[in-house]
């Protein structure tokens, strides 16, 4: 699994003009399910998700994760994560789950999530939708598990 996490201090995702989920300061977190990826992949990813420390401390240090910082967690499925961009001028999405896996290790996570976490936001599966953020820094990392 990929996630491309972005520190902001607000955002948000729409479908048909209408908002499916939205936080204020914490993670936005574009999430790319690969052929393979299992739940220990979706639990490890979690565990970086809510451990990773891009928030600053006291002394401007990136030093506290999105827990210590009372933050949200924004999850967005984001199949083109998957992308092969090696070879060529368009990409491949070969590496990609096959949609039916994929939907179903994005929503675990994001049970899982829930589960671990009070302030967690998703967008819709599938769905084109529309993101907005205000990147704070900016901040952003590409977490691989």
């Amino acid at each position: 699994m990929k996630a491309l996490i972005q520190r902001v201090s607000q955002a948000s995702v729409q479908v048909n003009q209408q908002s499916v989920g939205a936080i204020e300061h914490g993670l936005l977190v574009l999430v790319g399910v690969e052929k393979g990826d299992n739940k220990t992949c979706a639990d490890k990813l979690l565990h970086k998700l809510l451990h990773y420390r891009v928030f600053s401390d006291d002394d401007g240090k990136m030093n506290r994760n999105v827990q210590q910082v009372d933050g949200g967690l924004l999850l967005v499925s984001q199949f083109t994560l998957a992308a092969d961009t090696g070879r060529g001028l368009r990409p491949s999405f070969s590496r990609a789950a096959p949609p039916d896996e994929g939907e179903r290790l994005f929503h675990y996570l994001v049970e899982e999530a829930n589960k671990a976490w009070p302030n967690v936001a998703t967008g819709e599966f599938g769905a084109n939708m529309q993101v907005s953020l205000i990147n704070d820094g900016p901040v952003t990392f590409l977490l691989e598990v």
